[in-house]
């Protein structure tokens, strides 16, 4: 690895392969981290493979880590599916806070100066307070086994980290979109370009959004901000949008017409109640808006990208996925 390169974790991830060609195109040395280099791929000296972050062995962590500048830690799992019996919250741990946990170690065992770790805004709840936005010393109040392992996976990071010569920066997200995009706003997306029909034309929130070129923007200015932005921050887009304008505005970007009804929220959680999707109607309908304040302060950045930009990005990517 040269000389105080970056070390990114989930590089083969969504986030990660953008964070990657960013900083190809700006020059900033880095190492990529992934899970396998692929069949038939040829090694590369950027390019490192490790199996599993909770299970390698500390001297695959220690070269993966040796001479870094920083780490970015975007690796992690998102979803699981629990059967039986089985605790959810255990299914987690592996991959969200002992990953986190050893790769903190690896790096105040390098005197690696910088961490960040991509942590959720579910941490702080599914819903922000009426009226106001999320703030960094606002109390967690995670709603989910997802939740509780990121809010883990930060104390046991500060904890790490503590007293060390490894300064943890902890940035929460809110949902990031963008070209390569995956889950419910891809499943979004697909619908507005199908022309279906959505209940969803009442819903009156607010909710803050991130574009995944803002949140590298915003990485970038993380691990170049003197002194380091310390503790915990939130990232969005400059512009918080409601359901059906973000439907509207996809169905724009895709060139198709938008076609949203005016069902009654009220009759919308009736039903989610029936089909057992509450907590999905809950937050198609209910507003979650962060601060980005902290960390425009601590670094200077500021969202270079508009919502209707990353729209953009993001609607031409979706048409040359299904040319193929």
């Amino acid at each position: 690895m040269v000389k105080g390169a970056v070390v990114v974790t989930g590089a083969d991830g969504f986030i990660g392969h953008a964070l990657c060609a960013h900083f190809g195109v700006t020059g900033r040395a880095f190492r990529a981290a992934v899970r396998h280099h692929g069949a038939g791929r040829t090694p590369r000296p950027d390019v490192a493979a490790v199996a599993d972050l909770a299970a390698a062995p500390d001297t695959e962590l220690d070269a993966l880590v040796a001479g870094a500048s920083a780490i970015v830690h975007l690796a992690g799992r998102a979803h699981v599916r629990a059967k039986g019996g089985q605790d959810i919250d255990a299914l987690y741990r592996p991959a969200n806070v002992e990953a986190t946990e050893r790769l903190a170690r690896a790096a105040v065992r390098a005197r690696v100066p910088r961490f960040v770790f991509a942590s959720s805004v579910k941490v702080n709840g599914e819903a922000s307070p009426p009226g106001r936005a999320f703030q960094p010393g606002d109390l967690p109040a995670p709603h989910d086994a997802y939740a509780r392992s990121k809010l883990d996976a930060e104390r046991g990071l500060a904890a790490v980290c503590a007293g060390t010569q490894t300064t943890p920066v902890v940035l929460r997200l809110p949902l990031v979109y963008g070209p390569g995009v995956k889950a419910n706003f891809l499943a979004l997306m697909d619908e507005v370009a199908r022309g279906r029909r959505l209940p969803l034309g009442a819903v009156g929130n607010r909710r803050s959004l991130l574009y995944v070129g803002n949140l590298v923007a915003a990485i970038d200015a993380v691990l170049d901000a003197s002194p380091p932005p310390t503790g915990v921050h939130f990232v969005a887009d400059a512009e918080a949008v409601s359901v059906p304008d973000l439907v509207r505005a996809m169905a724009a970007a895709l060139g198709v017409a938008p076609h949203l009804a005016a069902v009654p929220v009220p009759l919308l959680k009736v039903a989610a109640t029936l089909l057992r999707k509450s907590a999905m109607m809950d937050r198609l309908t209910g507003s979650l808006l962060v601060d980005t304040t902290s960390l425009r302060t601590a670094t200077g950045w500021r969202p270079q990208h508009t919502f209707v930009e990353g729209l953009a990005a993001t609607a031409a990517w979706w048409r040359t996925r299904h040319a193929l």
